[in-house]
């Protein structure tokens, strides 16, 4: 009996790829052909891939840095892409955005195996017989996936289904050992859903003060294998990420402008993380997005006959993958909206395909034709049973959803007072835990004065938090979380100790320049293990605040004034606004901080007064 040759049995299962003829039964009759094994041919237009494929080759780069990087060569090069307003308002063109959100889901297991769902462990450690698709071994789909599922959907406003299945999605590609992907095409869990947009969430100004959009449907589906590059055109497979619980969610295209997409990615990462669905984001890899864009002439979308999600008039759409950070999405969105009507304005037609986006780019690139159902080849999975969802427990999980970040935001600045964009800013850093750290320094700084009012505590600690925080991780920037802010509001400075910094200032016991010097010096700490206190290091260096005595103040403002002459005259004359600028110049002469201004602006009128 003739046997298939090696070279022709490998492509197909590492590649998909056929011999002429589709059939491998013909391949036994044929003389063998000697073919290189170099993964060149898996790439590009060769290779369908799943939604859920990596993006490229692993990268030790940190991903800000990439985008740093990319920034400086442009702005050498003077490439640097228009500005932000004139990026998102057409006048002759429509353009439409749907988008697809794959999100990885905070369960302990894989979706299909009792397999441990931990990717930071060491390669292939964390792999069951169903994750490499050895022969005999079956899906059991794990239950307690389900639940952070249902708190993504019903914090999405989805009507869940009673009753949902699962179907098989068949593609060729190294990083899906069985040939397809586990999905819900037919039947999925959640339907029907919207989330609202504001002003504040980023939004284009064209879209007013709001905009409201739809969520076709919510599914569950496998991950992907992860691809590590090597030189040589080497790539090595990690099994841990395969079989991972991912979500993907399905706008209906109701977007039309760049900014506007951006902001609901950003908004979406951010419920999914209040509702503890998933607790990794964009920039640990934890969620990506497929965008489609189309567009059509504003004074003729008559001549525009595609629909998708019972939007109809709109025009031929292509698919952007894999895009894994916010400015990766605006940017790709831009790309190919200024592609699509380059072409159409010269005459040529867009073709329904899948392209990609690299970091730095300025265009888009084809990968290959667009896959429909027909390619895809839906089936149901007759290895896995329906998922019947009962209404005790989605009435369980709606009642204990927690704070969305809407209402997270509207308790930020009625309660605290703290600006919208300040607000937004907390819960945005660290996943969401910027915001508990800052709620664990007010409680502690209410602790020790429980008399102050709640609103001031919350501005000036708001400001620490946020700002002076933040400024101490500037010379960490390419380390995701230099601050080592957690989920919980745990950090390297501890919470006790910044508000006891802070109500030092507030009682006027230090000057803001040592504030500064001791959290500098309690971050130190923090990042070698040493434990600090606030208070130690005041009283270890001497910082606590000593005020000037009048003749201090005195002798000072003497000395300011002499050095200024012009500015005396003029205010002799009548210009008494120029006392501020002495006062300031008192302050800025005083390298400790000690220089009070209602204190030393009454002693430049006093000197001033003295010269009339």
């Amino acid at each position: 009996m003739a046997r298939i040759p090696p070279s022709v049995l490998r492509r197909y299962l590492f590649g998909g790829h056929l011999p002429t003829g589709g059939c491998l039964r013909q391949v036994r009759h044929c003389r063998p052909t000697a073919h290189s094994l170099s993964t060149k041919r898996y790439h590009g237009t060769q290779v369908p891939s799943a939604n859920t494929e990596s993006a490229g080759p692993e990268t030790t780069i940190p991903f800000r840095k990439q985008l740093k990087d990319e920034a400086k060569k442009r702005k050498a090069e003077g490439t640097g892409k228009k500005s932000k307003q004139d990026s998102q308002k057409l006048d002759s063109w429509e353009l439409t955005v749907g988008i697809e959100i794959h999100a990885q889901l905070n369960t302990a297991r894989k979706l299909f195996s009792a397999a441990s769902s931990s990717i930071n462990d060491a390669p292939n450690t964390h792999v069951a017989l169903f994750d490499v698709a050895m022969p005999g071994s079956q899906p059991t789909f794990q239950k307690e996936t389900l639940i952070p599922a249902l708190r993504a959907a019903l914090a999405l406003n989805c009507e869940i289904q009673k009753t949902s299945r699962f179907d098989r999605k068949h593609y060729f590609h190294w990083d899906q050992p069985a040939g397809y992907q586990i999905t819900q095409y037919y039947e999925p869990f959640a339907r029907d859903g919207h989330i609202t947009l504001f002003s504040h969430d980023g939004i284009a100004a064209e879209d007013g003060e709001q905009v409201k959009i739809g969520i076709k449907q919510i599914q569950m589906e496998q991950d992907t294998a992860k691809t590590i590059s090597q030189p040589g055109e080497i790539h090595l497979l990690d099994f841990n990420r395969v079989g991972l619980p991912l979500i993907e969610i399905i706008t209906l295209p109701q977007i039309h402008h760049p900014s506007t997409a951006t902001a609901l990615v950003r908004k979406i990462q951010l419920l999914l993380n209040a509702v503890d669905a998933c607790v990794l984001g964009m920039q640990s890899g934890g969620l990506r997005a497929d965008v489609n864009v189309s567009v059509r002439r504003r004074d003729s979308p008559s001549t525009s006959s595609n629909s998708y999600g019972g939007v109809t008039g709109l025009g031929q759409r292509t698919e952007i993958k894999n895009l894994s950070s916010f400015k990766a999405v605006e940017d790709a969105i831009i790309a190919e909206r200024d592609r699509q009507i380059s072409v159409l304005e010269n005459g040529g037609v867009i073709e329904g395909e899948t392209r990609g986006w690299t970091i730095g780019s300025t265009e888009t690139k084809r990968l290959r034709g667009k896959e429909g159902e027909v390619d895809y080849r839906y089936m149901p999975d007759p290895d896995l049973a329906p998922v019947v969802i009962g209404d005790d427990l989605i009435e369980h999980l709606q009642s204990t959803l927690g704070v969305l970040p809407d209402e997270e935001i509207l308790i930020l600045t009625k309660e605290y007072g703290l600006t919208t964009k300040d607000a937004m800013s907390l819960i945005s850093l660290n996943e969401g835990g910027r915001v508990e750290y800052f709620r664990n320094v007010v409680d502690e700084y209410l602790a020790i004065s429980s008399e102050e009012p709640t609103e001031e505590v919350g501005k000036l600690c708001g400001n620490w938090v946020l700002h002076e925080m933040g400024g101490l991780a500037n010379d960490l920037a390419d380390e995701e979380n230099p601050l080592k802010i957690t989920s919980k509001g745990d950090s390297v400075i501890p919470a006790k100790q910044l508000a006891q910094l802070v109500q030092f200032l507030s009682l006027k016991k230090i000057t803001g320049r040592t504030a500064k010097k001791v959290l500098s010096e309690l971050f130190e700490a923090g990042l070698t293990g040493k434990e600090e206190t606030a208070q130690g290091i005041i009283e270890r260096e001497g910082l606590w605040f000593r005020p000037l005595s009048d003749a201090e103040y005195d002798d000072l403002a003497r000395e300011i004034l002499d050095g200024n002459t012009k500015v005396v005259e003029e205010i002799l004359a009548g210009k008494e606004g120029k006392i501020n600028f002495l006062v300031g110049q008192m302050m800025r002469a005083d390298q400790d901080g000690r220089v009070d201004a209602t204190k030393a602006r009454e002693v430049v009128r006093k000197l001033i007064e003295e010269h009339r």
